[in-house]
């Protein structure tokens, strides 16, 4: 239930405008921050997407940098690897 809330609020940010509407700036990222926390949630649930896309927001700390940083949303099995 909590998961379904958050990717329905997710996708109303989105469709609102999401950052350039709501806080006057272009995501640094590719895919945008929304776009990868509403993917991690879909894909790992609630609490993990949340942490994942929390982790994101914070690496987002240039304001209108010239280049994006490519950076999808990890399988399943990829995230258990990385942390080894």
């Amino acid at each position: 239930m909590i998961k379904r809330l958050l990717l329905w609020l997710i996708g109303r940010y989105r469709a609102t405008g999401g950052g350039m509407h709501w806080f006057g700036i272009d995501c640094n990222f590719e895919p945008s921050c929304s776009a990868y926390t509403y993917t991690a949630i879909a894909r790992f649930g609630a609490r993990r997407g949340v942490a994942m896309g929390w982790q994101r927001i914070k690496r987002c700390a240039h304001r209108d940098s010239f280049c994006k940083c490519i950076e999808p949303v990890p399988e399943a099995e990829d995230v258990g690897s990385a942390s080894r």
